[in-house]
C-alpha cells in the first residue's frame, strides 16, 4: 500500500558524546555501509557528516558530529563549534556514552550544553556487549540523577543489538515532514570528502600516536577512465612536522604503501569500480592553527 505523504516522517537527528563512545561506529551501522571513519584513537570526527536512513514512512538524517572535548588548537576549536552549533538545528538529540567508563567531566560538559535546550534529548548507552546486564539500572540512574531524558536505549552499536529498538523509538520523535533526500542516498558529503577520509582512517590505524591529529588528507585529482573501468585517484597526506612525514612513509616506503593499499580497497568497494591510488605526503607547519590553511583543508567555520 503506498504511503500517505501526508503521514510521512521525517527530521534531523544530532549524536552527541565524548570522543570515541560509538558514534561513527553506529552511523555507518545503520546506514549500512562505511561513510564515517572508526579508530580507537579519539576525535577522528572532524566534520559533521550526514548519514540519511529512509524507510517507506520515515527519513532520519543523522548527523554525526565531533567528540566534544577541551580544545588545544584551532581546529580543536572547530570541532567543538560544529559539534555545539548541530544542537540548535535539529529535532532529536542523541547523547551517547560508553557503557564501561564511569560518567566523566567531559559527559558533564555535554550535559551542561543540554540544559537549555527544547529538543527531546536520548540517552544511548553504547557497548553494553562490554559490561554485565545488572551493571545497566546503576549507569541509568547515575545518568537520570543529571538530566532528565526524553528516553533511554541501551545498545551495541558494533553488535547492532537492540539498534532496531533504537530507530523505533526514534520514529515516534520524529516530525511529520517531507523526503529530503532520494531514497538511495546515504549521505549528503561528496566522494572526494569520503575517499580523503578512507585514507586519514589508514593512517590513523597504522601510525604511532604522535601522528593522528596532526594529519590532513587533500585530494587532488579524480579522473575516471571509462575505457578500462577505472578510477585515478591522487591524494597528499598532509602532516605538520618533518619527522612525521618520515614516519608516514616508512622505511623504504613500505607503511606509505600499505596505506594506499588499505585504502584503496575500501575505495573500491566505496566506488563500486578498480581504483589506482597515487599516494604522496607533504609537511606543512601548524597548519591546524592556521585558518588559511584549515580552509583550505574543508574546514570552512562559516558552513556551521
Amino acid at each position: 500500500m503506498q504511503q500517505n505523504n501526508n503521514d510521512f516522517k521525517s527530521g534531523f537527528i544530532s549524536i552527541v558524546g565524548r570522543p570515541n563512545v560509538g558514534k561513527s561506529t553506529f552511523l555507518n551501522h545503520v546506514v549500512g555501509q562505511k561513510i564515517a571513519i572508526m579508530s580507537d584513537k579519539p576525535q577522528t570526527t572532524r566534520n559533521k557528516v550526514q548519514g540519511v536512513v529512509t524507510t517507506e514512512s520515515s527519513q532520519f538524517i543523522f548527523i554525526d558530529t565531533p567528540g566534544i572535548h577541551k580544545p588545544k588548537h584551532k581546529l580543536g576549536d572547530f570541532m567543538v563549534k560544529s559539534a555545539r552549533n548541530t544542537l540548535k538545528e535539529v529535532d532529536i538529540i542523541m547523547f551517547m556514552v560508553n557503557a564501561d567508563e564511569a560518567i566523566g567531566r567531559g559527559d558533564r560538559f555535554i550535559i551542561d550544553l543540554l540544559e537549555n535546550t527544547k529538543t527531546p534529548v536520548f540517552l544511548i548507552i553504547n557497548k553494553i556487549d562490554l559490561v554485565h546486564p545488572d551493571d545497566l539500572l546503576k549507569i541509568i540512574t547515575t545518568y537520570t540523577a543529571e538530566y532528565d531524558f526524553a528516553e533511554i536505549v541501551p545498545i551495541s552499536a558494533l553488535n547492532g543489538n537492540n539498534t532496531d529498538r533504537l530507530m523505533e523509538t526514534l520514529t515516534k520523535y520524529l516530525p511529520i515532514g517531507p523526503k529530503y533526500y532520494p531514497d538511495d542516498q546515504v549521505t549528503d558529503h561528496p566522494e572526494r570528502f569520503i575517499i580523503s577520509e578512507l585514507i586519514r582512517e589508514k593512517v590513523l590505524h597504522l601510525t604511532r600516536e604522535e601522528i593522528p591529529h596532526s594529519i590532513a588528507v587533500v585530494i587532488e585529482k579524480i579522473d575516471r577512465e571509462e575505457s578500462r573501468d577505472m578510477v585515478n585517484v591522487m591524494a597528499t597526506i598532509i602532516v605538520d612536522r618533518d619527522s612525521q612525514k618520515g614516519i608516514v612513509i616508512g622505511k623504504k616506503g613500505a607503511l606509505l604503501k600499505e596505506i594506499g593499499t588499505k585504502a584503496r580497497r575500501d575505495i573500491e568497494m566505496l566506488l563500486g569500480t578498480k581504483v589506482f591510488l597515487e599516494l604522496w605526503v607533504k609537511v606543512q607547519k601548524d597548519w591546524r592553527n592556521k585558518p588559511g590553511q584549515l580552509k583550505e583543508f574543508g574546514f570552512r567555520e562559516d558552513e556551521y
